[in-house]
């Protein structure tokens, strides 16, 4: 159970305090609440704000969500879609991950708010505080703790963990600089109801390049996402809009209209914001002990869906590690980790979300143009496919975690195994946030692994996974492979066993 947090001196104690209340945050909020650590987040909205904004699931993200049994309840807030592969750079094939060993091949489309609504609901059934109109106004560390104010309330943590966005409050307060480059242009995105369609007008969403459409002077796509609602995202292909400035009816009518025709007629305005492709990147993730998570770290242009997945899977790299350093299990070196594990990756999108601008972006030239068609061409051909869909859905990713077996450092597969309990499949051995150790050898006798952070579990697979043995981390990616003594990897990744006795707690 929680032993929640405590006032003292109007000062609030807890073990962590999350700064921002989106899918980063409130992923984190669930994997700490899992670990029976104190959370809270402090979020400066009053209330959730229920834009559709950018709501696509790449097929590793749902199965980091599958682990901890979170698909089916994320899936309920679908809208109707095609099951079709994801986009690069708004080119015409979809990409193909059938290749990548997953149960979820495609991108899962759905409004972001529902993803934080179900988040934040299965969190604080763990025991997560969610404290909305907290803006926070100021953040000190010493040694030990950080405090942070929020209007007249203090909080005091042992970590605190930035997911406050592409403007972060935490990043300026503790003047950090975020290099990168300026956008080079600005655009719309706006939830609205149609009283009339043109046949212009999507029926259901598809392949990004099917929606996405070009004319007089605009760019824009229509999503439906359900009754007469649909997300629009708009531009001009002639010129940048202030990022400041207020959306106004007439714009948004004025671009439909030029776009889709008179025919389609606007209804009502429900949010509405702007957004540029501005890169940049924090230096380093880890600031003592106040770390930076999703936009609060990274920022890069909306090509192919990648900003919630890249903040969702900084949470789930980082949830297990900020846990056992909390409860004393590992030392703060673990953290380290972190950084080194999620910048690369972030990089790597910034640079390829680079090259998507330029297939992409507004105002494309001749030159363009033919670039365009030979890379259609290129992602026609499987191998060319294969890659760029490992790519852009996350399956492709292998952290170098060193260790010298093949497995080390990627996802461990969704495979199916049979257990002295029956039937299962690798993904449910990780619903409580644990790292699991799977014997495959068959030997009976054998004792593989005796660690307090660790469930070892005897199974036959239904294929060749390539070892053995196979210990994986809670967040789904192997940490040592082999048919030898697991007990050094246990230990370097999850702390030694005499680090778990205080309190008996595990």
């Amino acid at each position: 159970m929680h032993s929640g947090y405590f006032c003292t001196e109007e000062r609030m104690m807890t073990d962590v305090v999350i700064i921002g209340a989106g899918p980063a945050g409130l992923t984190l909020a669930y994997e700490l609440a899992l670990a029976n650590i104190d959370v809270v987040v402090l979020e400066q909205r009053e209330e959730r704000l229920e834009q559709v904004k950018g709501g696509t699931m790449q097929p590793r993200t749902v199965e980091l969500f599958d682990l901890r049994g979170l698909v089916e309840p994320l899936e309920e807030h679908t809208y109707e879609r095609q099951r079709v592969g994801g986009h690069f750079g708004g080119l015409p094939v979809p990409l193909d991950c059938s290749g990548w060993h997953t149960r979820h091949p495609t991108p899962v489309g759905l409004p972001q708010w529902t993803i934080e609504k179900v988040l934040e609901e299965h969190a604080v059934a763990l025991g997560a505080r969610v404290l909305r109109g907290k803006a926070v106004t100021a953040v000190e560390q010493s040694e030990s703790s950080v405090t942070v104010r929020a209007g007249d309330e203090t909080f005091e943590a042992r970590y605190v963990v930035a997911c406050d966005g592409a403007r972060s409050t935490v990043r300026k307060f503790l003047g950090l600089p975020f290099p990168g480059r300026d956008g080079t242009f600005t655009a719309t995105l706006a939830d609205v109801t149609l009283t009339s369609t043109s046949d212009l007008v999507p029926e259901r969403a598809a392949h990004f390049s099917e929606l996405t459409r070009t004319a007089n002077g605009y760019w824009a796509m229509l999503v439906p996402v359900g009754g007469d609602l649909y997300r629009l995202t708009v531009g001009a292909t002639d010129g940048p809009t202030e990022r400041d400035s207020p959306v106004t009816e007439a714009e948004i009518t004025k671009a439909l209209t030029a776009v889709y025709g008179e025919e389609t007629r606007l209804g009502r305005i429900l949010h509405a914001s702007r957004f540029s492709d501005a890169t940049r990147q924090l230096e380093q993730y880890r600031h003592g002990r106040i770390l930076f998570a999703g936009d609060a770290a990274h920022i890069h242009p909306p090509y192919g869906g990648q900003g919630l997945n890249l903040g969702v899977q900084d949470a789930m790299n980082l949830g297990w590690k900020l846990a056992s350093t909390v409860r004393g299990h590992t030392d703060e070196s673990l953290l380290d980790t972190y950084h080194d594990e999620r910048h690369p990756p972030a990089a790597a999108v910034l640079h390829h979300t680079a090259a998507q601008r330029v297939l992409a972006g507004p105002g494309k030239g001749e030159d363009v143009a033919a670039l365009r068609d030979v890379l259609t061409d290129l992602l026609r051909v499987p191998e060319a496919n294969h890659l760029i869909a490992g790519l852009m859905s996350g399956l492709a990713l292998r952290y170098d975690l060193g260790g010298g077996h093949p497995l080390v450092g990627h996802r461990i597969p969704d495979a199916d195994l049979v257990t002295a309990g029956g039937r299962t499949r690798v993904a449910e051995l990780f619903r409580a946030g644990r790292a699991v150790l799977l014997d495959l050898s068959g030997d009976s006798d054998a004792v593989p692994l005796a660690h307090p952070a660790v469930d070892v579990l005897p199974a036959k697979c239904a294929e060749d996974l390539g070892a053995a043995r196979v210990l994986v981390r809670p967040d789904g990616y192997v940490c040592w492979a082999g048919d030898g003594d697991p007990a050094a990897a246990a230990e370097r990744w999850f702390g030694h066993p005499g680090r778990f006795c205080r309190g008996g707690n595990v």
